[in-house]
């Protein structure tokens, strides 16, 4: 058991589709013919979350986009997502800003072939738009935070952050400690300690835009026009709180568009900012020019800190897959918390888990 729980811990988050793809057509086929709207499935893939995902078409029905949860934690942020686009849909200050959110069609998260579906939104997913066309990049992150920053301003309110803190870092260094077993010892808890002084010592006093909050606000979560490359959805519900830090969708979509155009992983990124004590020139203009920029290296640091914390642990509480990869671990979870150890002085880190282990 040991050996296969080792073993498993090599292979990719997402499986080979060659190897998955019949029994995900044949389940798709089956979850498509127990809804009442009718149609063909088209292309179902499983996601790093944990779902399978397709969209069904036909019929003479407006096409739809079908979400099977795979796991209990899938079926619980499909919960948490249905609850979150439905209270935003009611929320009368959004006014026409609501056309950028799915609408729930049917939703049945109980039983053998547990659904949700959802209106399918027009517009090409922004991180396939930039692997084809990386030089719209700036044009893409301006007009998806312009209009993230419109639910920003309409739902929430200036507030001195110092009390909020400790909601807003607590739960979440405790899922690392939770899922990632070289987190609860050693280095390992040193450097969550870290994280805790770097984020609170360099936002306490400060006073944020605390709203509604998407929590994974990133390129793969945005629905752009291709024509004029103008935020025409956003999907993906299931981090979003009331009451969250703000900014921090905009450093969300900022960090993980630079991962994704340079090749690296996100922990990369983080760990870069961390090392410079700075954001790179580029990424804080479009931070600047949605007022997401928070003055001084501290804050941006802390800032980051605190996106990546939010990233990292809402990944981590999706899907146990993140937790059993080697690779994503010690990629994006201790590289960061490595860089931290070696800018406090620490010793290097040892006996965390590398691509060949993890807790």
């Amino acid at each position: 058991m040991a050996f296969t729980a080792e073993l498993r811990g090599f292979l990719p988050l997402r499986p080979a589709g060659l190897l998955t793809r019949p029994a995900d057509a044949l389940a798709a086929r089956r979850l498509a013919d127990s809804l009442p709207l009718g149609g063909a499935p088209h292309r179902p893939r499983r996601t790093f979350s944990d779902l399978l995902v397709f969209r069904l078409d036909g019929n003479g029905t407006e096409p739809a986009v079908v979400k099977h949860p795979r796991s209990p934690r899938a079926a619980a942020s499909l919960e948490h997502e249905c609850e979150a686009v439905r209270r935003l849909a009611r929320d009368e200050r959004l006014g026409s800003w609501r056309r950028l959110l799915p609408v729930v069609r049917e939703r049945r998260l109980e039983g053998p072939l547990p659904v949700l579906v959802e209106s399918c939104l027009p517009g090409v997913e922004a991180d396939a738009l930039l692997r084809r066309s990386p030089a719209l990049a700036r044009r893409v992150a301006e007009s998806a935070l312009a209009a993230i920053r419109e639910l920003h301003r309409a739902t929430g309110r200036t507030r001195e952050v110092t009390p909020l803190l400790d909601d807003w870092v607590e739960p979440r260094l405790a899922v690392l400690a939770g899922e990632v077993r070289w987190c609860r010892r050693g280095e390992g808890a040193r450097a969550l300690a870290a994280v805790r002084e770097r984020v609170e010592g360099g936002l306490a006093g400060h006073r944020l835009l605390v709203a509604w909050t998407h929590a994974d606000f990133h390129p793969g979560n945005v629905l752009v026009s291709e024509g004029r490359q103008t935020l025409s959805g956003v999907i993906d519900w299931a981090g979003a709180v009331p009451d969250g830090p703000s900014l921090l969708d905009c450093h969300t979509f900022v960090l993980t568009m630079r991962h994704q155009l340079a090749g690296r992983e996100f922990g990369a990124v983080v760990a870069d900012v961390v090392r410079r004590a700075s954001l790179r020139s580029e990424d804080r203009r479009l931070l600047a020019g949605a007022r997401a920029l928070e003055a001084g290296p501290r804050a941006e640091t802390a800032v980051t800190l605190l996106t990546w914390l939010w990233h990292v642990a809402g990944n981590l509480e999706k899907s146990a897959r993140y937790a059993r990869s080697h690779r994503w671990v010690a990629d994006n979870v201790v590289s960061v918390l490595g860089e931290l150890l070696a800018d406090e002085g620490t010793a290097p880190v040892r006996g965390a888990p590398s691509r060949g282990r993890t807790g």
